[in-house]
């Protein structure tokens, strides 16, 4: 063979041509850059097809199913097959990039930190096939049932009719059920397999050690910063009036699913089964949550998952609410699911839209109507029950029950008070309801009496003043210096929930609000029941905890009762019915409730819907702290000097209109 190197540079040249020619004209050669090729197309579609924020899946995923499936209990069906077959084999649609892991949108409730406020509201997963493939999605909360007692098959079908101009549904299921006994079997299979995965064996023990919190996990969501919700109800031809037959199956399920769930909601709410709402009445309801409550405090785990009850969204008198509140606090039950799906038939939106003749008839079907037409109801609803459980009933309630057997002592936390911009839609920001009910204020600092008259603008002046150096000095408190300020929003959550959902002390929280400022910030980086007030530095100066203090006014912690104190139990909220956006979730969030759960919006949006949700509550959330920027101070990048500055020409100014 003639070397390269012996011939002159043409020839060299016309040699490598060739031979690059021959590599190329190689079956093996062809062979490596067309699986190169393959490889590379295939992972780029797997990293975009498992991506839940990709829009193939509301843009061609949603309209594809409907499609195909034209009744829309088959898509559903579809659906949760699809998803189920999809996470076996690790092609599940999941929550990509952990945008949960700044702590923006940190919430905590029943001792746990929560990684976001959205859930995911039963009936989409109604036999806890796709509990770990909802979770992946990236709700902090997955509900799934309703869950019988007994098997039961439901109404006739058809019974799920779709509105698509609405993007809403109308529904008649009747709780179909595989039972408590199918549905604990496949919830106990999910928590053996998940201690296999541990290499904790697939055995009894092995179980036993998941749920008694060996795996560092809740024991119902099996992922940290999650929870999972167990919904359960009565049989269909359980006889109404049989209080104890009705209690007979609550506890049967009960027994056979809470050691699988962090949280059981008492479903007495669904429209599709006769006489279930009637259960709302305070005294069968009462005696309903009572043995619930007993059955969950007797099962054979450490700790025990709350109990909520879930109430419907028609019976919305004063003296239903009332009635349902009182059963809330006379049984021990820790929350109220505000919201069903409701007999009304609201108005088509936008305003003075006509329905196609097609969409009109269907809604005059019978069953619950769910979309975002109800989410106004649903605002209003919240603040009602938040309003009566707080301000009324709390004064009425007593001693709370006795606290359950490892469930973590009572933490208080904080609401960091933003201005939320209008619910979108078409929804309104002011719940539509009685006049004769008040809005509960946020959690936020009371004004000082002799303040109360000073605009905004004088207030912060006058603290402005107060909290500055004496002239001259360039020294700044550490909670204003640029260096602080500029890691603080990194280190601090969003949203922290008012104390709606801890024990607290009526006398002490009154006097919470005329007390000295708190000597501490909460950290977000960890729960509250395991913050620690620092040792006051000796070094600080009177000023400089002052600014301290002025700076938290919006994360004061609300001091706790002492063991020889009563307490009063307050209630956790969570909202549920027509909530589509992250305005909206703000809005509940506001209006009382710890947590905003989807339903219909994921029907129609498909996957990606939880995290556009909490996309657009952060980027409302970054509005509102740099509307809030200028007069808390939280930046700092002025300094205070310069603040005091701004703050004098602001009074110059306005002692100069007060002349004109």
């Amino acid at each position: 063979m003639i070397s390269a190197q012996r011939l002159g540079p043409r020839h060299s040249h016309c040699y490598l041509g060739h031979r690059i020619q021959d590599i190329g004209r190689s079956p093996s050669f062809r062979n490596t850059l067309y699986g190169a090729s393959a490889a590379v197309l295939v992972t780029l579609t797997y990293l975009y097809g498992t991506d839940s924020r990709a829009a193939i899946h509301q843009w061609l995923v949603v309209p594809s199913f409907r499609w195909l499936h034209r009744d829309a209990e088959d898509a559903h069906e579809a659906g949760t097959r699809a998803l189920k077959r999809l996470y076996e084999f690790g092609l599940h649609p999941r929550e990509r990039g952990d945008p949960d892991r700044d702590g923006g949108l940190q919430v905590e409730m029943f001792g746990t930190t929560l990684s976001n406020p959205i859930g995911i509201s039963g009936g989409l997963d109604k036999g806890a096939e796709i509990a770990s493939p909802l979770l992946a999605l990236g709700p902090a909360l997955v509900e799934v049932g309703g869950v019988t007692a007994l098997p039961q098959d439901g109404n006739a079908k058809p019974r799920v009719f779709r509105l698509p101009s609405q993007n809403a549904l109308i529904n008649r299921y009747g709780l179909n059920s595989e039972g408590a006994d199918v549905v604990a079997a496949r919830l106990r299979q999910r928590v053996r397999q998940f201690a296999y995965q541990l290499g904790l064996g697939l055995d009894e023990e092995a179980e036993a050690t998941v749920l008694n919190g060996g795996a560092g996990v809740p024991p119902g969501s099996l992922a940290e910063g999650r929870l999972l919700a167990v919904q359960i109800a009565k049989n269909k031809d359980t006889p109404e009036g049989d209080v104890e037959a009705i209690k007979r199956d609550y506890a049967y399920c009960v027994q056979q699913l809470a050691r699988y769930a962090d949280i059981v909601v008492v479903n007495v709410s669904s429209p599709n089964t006769p006489g279930l709402r009637r259960l709302q009445r305070e005294q069968p309801l009462t005696e309903i949550l009572t043995a619930v409550v007993a059955e969950v405090n007797a099962i054979s785990r450490t700790t025990k998952p709350a109990v909520m009850v879930k109430v419907s969204p028609d019976e919305d008198s004063d003296e239903q609410i009332r009635g349902v509140c009182r059963a809330i606090y006379d049984s021990g039950v820790d929350g109220v699911v505000v919201g069903n799906t409701t007999t009304t038939r609201p108005d088509p939106l936008p305003t003075g839209y006509v329905l196609p003749s097609r969409e009109a008839a269907v809604l005059r079907e019978p069953g619950g109507y769910s979309g975002p037409q109800t989410f106004e109801k649903t605002l209003a609803l919240v603040t009602r029950y938040r309003t009566l459980l707080d301000e009324e009933l709390s004064a009425e309630s007593g001693e709370s029950r006795p606290q359950r057997p490892g469930e973590p002592p009572a933490t208080m936390s904080s609401a960091l008070s933003l201005p939320l911009p209008s619910p979108e839609r078409g929804t309104s920001a002011a719940p539509s309801g009685p006049s004769s009910v008040n809005t509960p204020e946020p959690d936020r600092t009371e004004i000082p009496p002799t303040a109360a008259s000073l605009s905004p603008v004088q207030i912060v002046t006058e603290q402005l003043n107060e909290l500055a150096p004496p002239a001259g000095s360039s020294s700044l408190p550490t909670a204003l210096s640029p260096d602080t300020a500029a890691t603080k929003p990194q280190s601090q959550p969003m949203i922290r929930l008012p104390e709606r959902h801890k024990s607290v002390d009526a006398s002490a929280s009154a006097s919470t609000s005329t007390s000295s400022a708190p000597t501490w910030p909460p950290v977000a980086t960890k729960p509250l029941n395991q913050l620690a007030p620092p040792t006051p530095s000796p070094s600080s100066s009177p000023e400089e905890s002052d600014a301290k203090a002025w700076i938290h006014l919006s994360e004061r912690p609300t001091t706790t009762a002492s063991t020889s104190t009563k307490q009063k139990k307050n209630i956790v909220i969570f909202a549920s019915g027509g909530i589509t956006s992250g305005a909206q979730a703000l809005a509940v969030l506001d209006a009382g409730a710890s947590l905003a759960m989807l339903y219909t919006a994921l029907v129609y949006g498909g996957v990606g819907t939880v995290g556009r949700v909490k996309r657009e509550m952060r980027e409302q959330l970054q509005q509102g702290q740099q509307g809030q920027q200028g007069l808390q101070g939280l930046q700092g990048l002025q300094g205070l000097q310069g603040l005091r500055e701004q703050g004098a020409v602001l009074r110059g100014a306005g002692e100069g209109k007060k002349g004109a």
